[in-house]
């Protein structure tokens, strides 16, 4: 199946009300004639910026998980409570259930859409055309995801927040807290930030090596 993408077609797309219109080179900038947004072909920048916010993503992701997410203090004594912590507090106490469930929203799910996010942008950096519908497949389910991207910030409140709770107890949150919900934060906008059409641009001559009709060509 061969592709042929805007670019190509000498259409922009407007970012701010998804209006498409022929490219015209003798006019610069360009601007949509619905809302009178600029237009541009990709997104400027976008690798680079995107780069940026995964790597600091990256940087506190270790410090989220090591540092305390918790501190409670109460009459009894002092305690600080990780992530992991809670994890292993709710699997031995026989509550299996909340441990998984804290241990995919709180650590899988952040690490995967960092690993997602990276590896689509390392493939658009090379120009590659490896795969580029399950690539945009990819990108459609870490964006999803990036919608329910603070609930993580929620189950992990909550349910370490329960771990060994006592009675007249001051909870405050910790330094871990703060690092988890700027990873969250981050790989929202690192999402936001990457171009999906970078992954179509050297797609060329077809995916799976078909000869079709001008006719029959897709356009994006």
């Amino acid at each position: 199946m061969k592709y042929v993408t805007a670019k190509r077609a000498g259409l922009l797309s407007c970012h701010a009300c998804g209006r498409v219109e022929p490219r015209i080179r003798s006019v610069t900038p360009q601007h949509c004639g619905r809302c009178g947004s600029r237009l541009h072909s990709r997104n400027p920048d976008s690798l680079m910026r995107t780069w940026a916010l995964l790597i600091a993503a990256a940087l506190l992701y270790i410090p989220a998980n090591l540092l305390p997410v918790m501190h409670t203090s109460s009459l009894l004594g002092s305690e600080d409570d990780t992530i992991m912590s809670g994890v292993v507090y709710f699997w031995t106490s026989g509550d299996w259930p909340l441990a998984v469930i804290v241990f995919i929203a709180s650590i899988m799910v952040p690490m995967l859409k960092l690993s997602v996010l990276v590896l689509l942008t390392v493939t658009a950096q090379r120009h590659s055309r490896w795969r580029p519908d399950q690539r945009t497949t990819l990108y459609r389910m870490v964006e999803r995801i990036g919608r329910w991207s603070m609930l993580d910030v929620f189950v992990v409140t909550l349910t370490v927040a329960l771990v060994r709770f006592k009675s007249l107890a001051v909870i405050t949150a910790g330094p871990g807290a703060i690092a988890f919900g700027s990873v969250v934060i981050l790989t929202m906008m690192a999402s936001m930030q990457f171009d999906p059409r970078l992954i179509w641009d050297d797609v060329e001559g077809g995916v799976n090596g078909s000869t079709q009709k001008p006719q029959d060509l897709k356009h994006d």
